[in-house]
Formats: C-alpha cells, sequence, structure tokens
C-alpha cells in the first residue's frame, strides 16, 4: 500500500479544486496574469523563507541542473496557469472542465511513446471510469451539453495547458536528486521571472487589473495551498507512484471543485455531483489494484 502517496495527491487535487473556486471569486477583482504573477510572489517569498538553508545545502545540484528545473517551472507552473486563466475568456466553463480530463489520458500515452510503459486492462478500465466522472461533473449530469460544444481560440489555448501538465508530470522522472524544498523553490522562482513578461503584455493592453481586497485573498490561496502545498504533494506522488498512476488523481478535481463551488459559493448539491465523486474514487481504486506487476529478475 502506499497510503502516503494516495493522501498527497487527494490533498493536493483537492487544493486544485478549490483553486477553481478561488477562479471564479477573482473575476472582476484581479486579472489573469496579474493573479498569476501574484499567486508566484507569494509562493517564491514563502518558500525562500523556510528553505533557505536547505537551498545552500542543494546549490551544487542546483546548479548542474537548470535545464530541467527550467523546464519544469515553465512549462507546470507558468504555462499551465496562464493558459488556463486566458482560455476562460475566450470559451465556456464547460469546455475547460471537460478539456483537463484529458491529462491522465495524455500521460498514459506519453509514456507508452516514451518510454513502453505497461498498463493494465484494469488501469485501463480504472481510467476510464474516473474520465467518465470528471465529464459528468463538467457537464453538470447532462451528456447532451457534449453534443453543443463549440471549438474555438479559447479551446485550442486551453488544449495548451492540457498538453503542458500532461508533459510536466512525465517530465518529473528527471527531477534532481534534492530535497522537495528546493524542488519548490527552483521551478517557482522560474515561474515567477517567467510570469512577469506576461503582466507587462497585459498592462500594455491595457487589461491588468490590480488586486482589490478580494483579489489579494484569492492571490493569496492560490499561492499558499494551488502552488506550494499542492506542488509539493503532487511531486511526492509522483515519486512514490508514478506519473501513470498519480495522474489519474487530477480527474478529482473537477468533482472536489463542484464539492466546494456547493460549500463556499453556494451552488446545490445533485445526484450527479455524488456519481462522479464515486465513479473517480472507484476508477483510481481499480486502477491501483490492477497495475502492473513488475516483473522479477
Amino acid at each position: 500500500m502506499h497510503k502516503k502517496a494516495y493522501f498527497s495527491l487527494i490533498i493536493a487535487t483537492l487544493c486544485w479544486g478549490g483553486n477553481a473556486v478561488a477562479g471564479k471569486l477573482a473575476v472582476g477583482h484581479v486579472s489573469p496574469m496579474m493573479l498569476t504573477f501574484c499567486r508566484w510572489l507569494f509562493a517564491v517569498a514563502v518558500i525562500f523563507a523556510i528553505s533557505m538553508p536547505q537551498i545552500k545545502k542543494d546549490w551544487p545540484v542546483v546548479k548542474k541542473n537548470w535545464p530541467i528545473l527550467i523546464f519544469l517551472g515553465v512549462v507546470g507552473y507558468v504555462v499551465f496557469n496562464a493558459a488556463q486563466y486566458t482560455a476562460v475568456n475566450y470559451t465556456t466553463a464547460i469546455n475547460v472542465s471537460v478539456e483537463q480530463v484529458l491529462i491522465p489520458m495524455l500521460i498514459f500515452v506519453l509514456n507508452f511513446i516514451l518510454f513502453r510503459m505497461k498498463v493494465s486492462w484494469a488501469q485501463i478500465f480504472g481510467f476510464s471510469l474516473t474520465f467518465v466522472g470528471g465529464v459528468i461533473t463538467a457537464v453538470h449530469g447532462d451528456f447532451y451539453t457534449l453534443m453543443t460544444l463549440t471549438v474555438n481560440i479559447g479551446d485550442a489555448i486551453m488544449m495548451i495547458a492540457v498538453v503542458g501538465y500532461a508533459i510536466y508530470t512525465v517530465a518529473l522522472r528527471w527531477r534532481p536528486q534534492i530535497d522537495w524544498r528546493t524542488m519548490m523553490a527552483i521551478p517557482a522562482l522560474v515561474a515567477l521571472i517567467f510570469s512577469l513578461p506576461l503582466v507587462l503584455w497585459e498592462y500594455s493592453a491595457d487589461r491588468m487589473i490590480w488586486p482589490d481586497t478580494t483579489g489579494w485573498i484569492v492571490a493569496l490561496y492560490t499561492a499558499l495551498f494551488a502552488s506550494l502545498v499542492a506542488q509539493v504533494l503532487y511531486i511526492l506522488g509522483v515519486q512514490e507512484i508514478g506519473a501513470n498512476r498519480a495522474g489519474l488523481f487530477i480527474n478529482l478535481v473537477p468533482v472536489f471543485g463542484t464539492l466546494l463551488s456547493v460549500a463556499v459559493i453556494g451552488e446545490e448539491l445533485q445526484l450527479f455531483h455524488i456519481v462522479a465523486l464515486a465513479l473517480a474514487l472507484g476508477g483510481i481504486a481499480i486502477a491501483e489494484w490492477g497495475k502492473p506487476v513488475p516483473a522479477h529478475k
């Protein structure tokens, strides 16, 4: 059993589900690129404040691994957030939710293409259940909605986010052997640096909204929970059980996002929410039970 990994991944997806609620609360209170920048500004300040001794200790390893750390920071931390925040300006929230459940499938595909990683039929079945659970949540139990979805530039931008995070998850196999605090701090710093040009672009386009009180609260939540807590726990989960199995947990994000919307925003809890949660959790359990058995040498 990998109880620690399961717990880490569930809490990570819970934090990301809360990020969806935070995104709703941020509309009109802080612009997307400014939110991205503030998110990583706060995250960097916190992680560096508590991790400087460890970062100094790991610095020789960091210097030898700048390319992969920069890659992880840009693709996993900047591309996904910036693309997602931009996409919702051009497409519907339903489209964005549906498209995010493609991430675990892309992780499976990339691992098979690049590394010929084995997948059992039980894992495929389990993945399918979690996928259906995510879709049910995204379309609010009305599958007819899928027939009415239209594809536009927003959907294309969201596909960049989806592919980016799948690549980030697979690329974690090349992370250097450094402490989790350093592993969080350096890519977060990279994300802060690379998000600055996005803020400048937003300002030049006269689209920037300086955060008000609500905006600052949302930014602080995204920094502490959606960035630090979630990313660290996700990295630990991938490290223990691998990208394929950890990626399945991402399908809990739209489920948790919906449940938190009910609790925080006051949206109505419906039967399809409970069905979706059961399918997502059941699919993960089946995939874990049916994981391929490593060959003995």
